[in-house]
């Protein structure tokens, strides 16, 4: 059968969620997991690569098993041998031709900012840390800027020779809750760094650095990589992921 999972993770330790030599990624620790519970060494596919350093609380990953265990008890079993910072969620069997990258309708990713004059412990491993105040309605604006079908080659980096850059955003927005900042953004799909390079471009507009017009100007020209500069890995999240009708 297929099984399809969600997986949360606190990528901090990890060199991402795609299996590399020699380094702990998410698609490594999850496979030697279930090797464990089902005795069958399998590949897994994932709906989305996460770079060293990104978390997710809705990442989806799939993989084929013979096991004869339930769907519960497969989550139960895997969640047993992974490590405290992963974890499955959710599981499903789905149809034998699902792919969760190439069914995927759109993924949902945010970005959290810790906009105060001192640093929070607490959430230093998981937001970026601003000082200086940022003004949330500006950056709200230069999203609307984003919404629709664009060539976001400004906004990404690393192409190596990708030629489509065309991507659309059905949602984009900031939101402030206390000393919080987050944005996000919803499309069918992201280009290389293109979330943090975003979040970097919104940045420089709240922090006055520039303006909303020059924010479009910089998304029309389309002159690769020149948006940013990146925030760093630590604030980003792969929130969801989303499937026709109520596949996952």
């Amino acid at each position: 059968m297929r099984v399809a999972l969600v997986l949360e993770y606190d990528g901090t330790r990890y060199y991402g969620s795609q299996r590399q030599n020699n380094v702990p990624t998410i698609q490594e620790e999850l496979e030697k997991s279930i090797v464990k519970v089902t005795g069958e060494r399998v590949g897994t596919i994932f709906a989305g690569r996460t770079d060293q350093g990104v978390h997710a609380e809705g990442q989806v990953a799939v993989f084929e098993t013979n096991s004869s265990l339930s769907v519960d008890k497969i989550i139960k079993a895997i969640n047993f041998y992974l490590p405290e910072d992963i974890a499955v969620k959710e599981a499903r069997r789905v149809r034998e031709d699902f792919n969760p990258r190439r069914d995927a309708l759109s993924r949902e990713y945010c970005y959290h900012i810790w906009n105060d004059l001192t640093r929070s412990p607490l959430r230093q491993r998981h937001a970026l840390l601003v000082r200086r105040p940022l003004e949330v309605e500006i950056m709200n604006e230069a999203c609307k800027v984003l919404k629709g079908t664009h060539d976001f080659a400004p906004f990404a980096s690393a192409l190596d020779g990708l030629r489509n850059t065309t991507r659309t955003v059905y949602r984009a927005g900031t939101f402030r809750e206390g000393s919080m900042v987050t944005c996000f953004l919803e499309a069918n799909a992201f280009l290389p760094h293109q979330m943090r390079m975003t979040v970097g471009s919104l940045v420089r507009v709240g922090l006055g650095l520039g303006d909303v017009t020059a924010f479009g100007k910089l998304l029309d020209a389309g002159k690769p990589a020149t948006a940013g500069p990146a925030v760093p890995p630590l604030g980003l999240f792969l929130m969801k992921v989303n499937y026709p009708g109520d596949e996952i």
